[in-house]
């Protein structure tokens, strides 16, 4: 796949996870892909496999009570990898999120093979899904 086919692919990844479609997501993730969620928080680590990427999108929208949004800003599309930036957003328990994020993907023979996030302010972020 291109430059142009990857881009769209993650472009509907967003569009899945905001709409809490984890039949879809389940599709556009590689069996054995790797994400690796940032910070030294409760939700931070190394998710191995698609089931696991999945079980950590769910629990971020269980923990967000169902209002995390991944807001696209843009979408940088390579050969191999494509960069998701986003504004991250969420609110629970009268906190509030609120930060910019990138996410590396790693992409191959059409699938997500690997996501690498990187927040503006990762204590925030941390702080918030404690």
């Amino acid at each position: 796949m291109g430059a142009a086919e990857n881009a769209e692919l993650v472009r509907r990844g967003y569009e899945a996870f905001n709409a809490g479609d984890l039949a879809t997501l389940g599709e556009l993730f590689a069996e054995d892909a790797v994400w690796y969620a940032a910070g030294s928080g409760v939700l931070s680590g190394t998710k191995q496999g698609r089931d696991a990427i999945l079980a950590y999108f769910g629990e971020l929208g269980a923990r967000s009570q169902g209002s995390f949004q991944a807001t696209v800003r843009d979408i940088v599309g390579g050969e191999n990898h494509t960069v998701g930036l986003q504004q991250s957003h969420a609110e629970s328990n009268g906190r509030t999120l609120d930060v910019a994020t990138a996410i590396a993907f790693v992409l191959r023979d059409g699938k997500v093979i690997e996501g690498r996030e990187f927040f503006e302010d990762t204590a925030k972020a941390d702080e918030f899904w404690a």
